[in-house]
């Protein structure tokens, strides 16, 4: 009998490890509004592609933006073509069949590369922050202090951190025993959604989560504060305010940006209560994986001057 219920339990749990792929549920709605959607996502990727190429091109051959914070605009583009090409092909195609699915290996990479290009954004706009930190608190020593080895080290190390900080919690969450039903209740592979169908314990992976929250989110938004409380406070002292206007309108595009970022990521993430986070984390994931790539070089192109010479000059 003992033998008999030890072998039971092997085989259920060889069962639970053997999960070869998971169903990705999508949108659960009608036909009619579901194909309204995959219009919709197919418009704005299109456009984020797009619109991110441009800036890229732009930043690229325009001597006039070949500037530390030109480059650094242009290195998001690259994260936000990135992590759309990672969620948005994938979830058009469950849209069209009202759910598909995914490879086990190829639910874990795309875990591991959306988790690497979200910690990416935020080590690159920690970096942006602290460039604008520089030309306005500082903005003698500014050419002296983001020199081009400088400020390209930089964007290295933000790219290098953003893949290698996931890469333990990725290994640890495929290690994790899943239940026979391998239904993942959202449109990509994303942490909270793995974790409702396993059946293990997933202490190990949330003390990951916590521990490598505070290089990744905690310690780049405390550096994000702090630059721009000085830049406020380095405005706040120019005395005529037509300099006033013109120091905040250096840095208020990347303020618009990292608010909508960092608004989004504690939406999903941080605020939302169990009960309801899956349901409400699907709609608020929209914004920082499809629409918020799209709305980036909107920002950037349509406040900044120079960018705007640069597409003109480049059409004619």
């Amino acid at each position: 009998m003992r033998d008999a219920s030890f072998k039971l339990l092997m085989d259920s749990e060889t069962n639970w490890n053997a999960v070869a792929e998971f169903f990705l549920l999508g949108f659960q709605c009608s036909q009619s509004f579901r194909l309204l959607l995959f219009c919709l996502f197919l418009v704005v990727y299109c456009g984020t592609i797009c619109g991110n190429l441009l800036i890229i091109t732009l930043v690229s051959t325009s001597k006039n933006l070949h500037t530390p914070m030109y480059f650094f605009i242009s290195q998001l583009s690259i994260g936000d073509i990135f992590l759309t090409t990672n969620i948005a092909p994938n979830m058009l195609h469950i849209l069209l069949n009202n759910g598909a699915t995914i490879t086990f290996v190829g639910c874990m990479t795309q875990f591991y590369l959306f988790s690497a290009s979200e910690v990416f954004e935020c080590f690159l706009l920690t970096v942006m922050s602290y460039d604008r930190y520089v030309a306005i608190c500082n903005p003698l020593r500014y050419t002296s202090i983001m020199t081009s080895a400088h400020y390209m080290t930089l964007a290295m190390i933000s790219w290098l951190f953003g893949f290698s900080t996931t890469l333990l919690d990725t290994i640890t969450t495929s290690m994790l025993i899943f239940c026979r039903s391998n239904v993942i209740n959202h449109f990509f592979c994303d942490l909270p959604a793995l974790l409702e169908i396993v059946c293990s314990d997933t202490f190990v992976v949330q003390l990951e989560v916590s521990l490598l929250s505070i290089p990744a989110i905690v310690i780049p938004t405390t550096i994000i504060i702090y630059s721009y409380v000085n830049i406020l406070l380095a405005i706040l002292r120019i005395s005529s305010s037509t300099g006033r206007q013109k120091a905040f309108s250096t840095c208020s595009s990347h303020l618009i940006v990292v608010s909508i970022f960092y608004w989004s990521m504690f939406s999903v993430y941080v605020v939302p209560t169990k009960q309801y986070k899956l349901t409400i984390s699907k709609i608020l994931s929209l914004l920082y994986t499809v629409f918020t790539p799209m709305i980036n070089p909107i920002i950037y192109s349509f406040r900044n001057k120079d960018i705007k010479k640069a597409a003109c000059d480049l059409i004619q």
